[in-house]
């Protein structure tokens, strides 16, 4: 009886690569200098992994070394895991998502104020124009769930999605600011507004992402923050995304979870204020109140 071994399995998850494309990705190559598709490229977009699809890469931080590969001096948070190569002397950069090979990192060239360059092989990229989102059809989701910094933080990290905004919803004040729904004067809870590609991503994935990051179980708190903006709570906007958060939450119950989610019909969304948005990608930290944990 004929069957698939392993790592065929794991690659069916993945877009199919053609075998010039494998050397690079799956088997750490290098493609030739000056010869890739977006050594030179200027368009206004980001670059995602060819792999998997996760995005990698904003053209803003794309700049031109002369060095025959594309070069960036910032990733998306999150997006770009580093390795030592084998023998010490270069740092490998990969996929955080699915451990593509992306090529190498350098620091102290003083190309650009940040100091850094990703050089990267082109055909480990795609790149998706800005122009392409605008014609793209998509679906928006929003959740609480904690400190919306940490939530923001995984949802960028998801292929299909779109854009992630940090904000307020469920009170009854207008425009709040931030201290005033820490001052709980507002019934709003911190949440993130969510746009993505439904033909890449499905609202169910999302959902279960999550229940994952943050835990449902603890009552208008997450972690060490404590309040009621705090809560968790899933805001839906049509009858699907209500039975997709309401048969999620049974499963979890069944599992003897003691879910405090709560499912409510959303609302207006007020966008928070412009320095609580990608936060941790701008001071370069991490969550401290949100982990990834396996609950399906």
């Amino acid at each position: 009886m004929s069957g698939y071994g392993q790592t065929e399995i794991s690659e069916m998850k993945y877009n199919k690569l053609t075998n010039e494309e494998a050397s690079v990705i799956l088997h750490k190559g290098t493609e030739m200098p000056w010869t890739g598709e977006y050594v030179d490229s200027k368009g206004d977009g980001t670059y995602t992994c060819k792999r998997c699809g996760a995005a990698l890469y904003r053209s803003d931080d794309k700049f031109d070394s002369h060095c025959g590969w594309p070069s960036f001096d910032d990733e998306i948070v999150g997006a770009v895991s580093r390795v030592p190569d084998k023998d010490g002397s270069r740092t490998e950069i990969l996929c955080a998502n699915c451990g593509a090979h992306l090529g190498h990192v350098f620091e102290g060239e003083k190309f650009t104020s940040k100091n850094i360059r990703h050089c990267v092989n082109s055909i480990s990229l795609n790149f998706v124009a800005e122009s392409d989102n605008s014609n793209m059809k998509t679906v928006t989701a929003i959740f609480a769930g904690g400190c919306f910094w940490g939530m923001e933080f995984y949802f960028l990290k998801e292929p299909g999605v779109i854009s992630v905004e940090a904000g307020y919803i469920g009170g009854h004040k207008e425009n709040p600011t931030y201290e005033q729904v820490c001052a709980h004067t507002t019934g709003h809870a911190e949440a993130i507004e969510v746009v993505y590609n439904p033909e890449k991503v499905t609202y169910e994935k999302l959902a279960r992402l999550f229940f994952e990051i943050h835990d449902p179980t603890q009552l208008d708190r997450q972690g060490p923050d404590i309040g009621d903006q705090y809560r968790s709570e899933v805001f839906y906007f049509d009858d699907d995304q209500k039975k997709i958060a309401e048969e999620l939450i049974d499963i979890l119950k069944s599992k003897g979870y003691n879910v405090t989610t709560k499912v409510t019909k959303g609302t207006t969304f007020w966008r928070a204020e412009n320095y609580h948005q990608e936060y941790y990608e701008k001071t370069g930290g991490t969550p401290y109140c949100h982990a990834r944990t396996n609950r399906f």
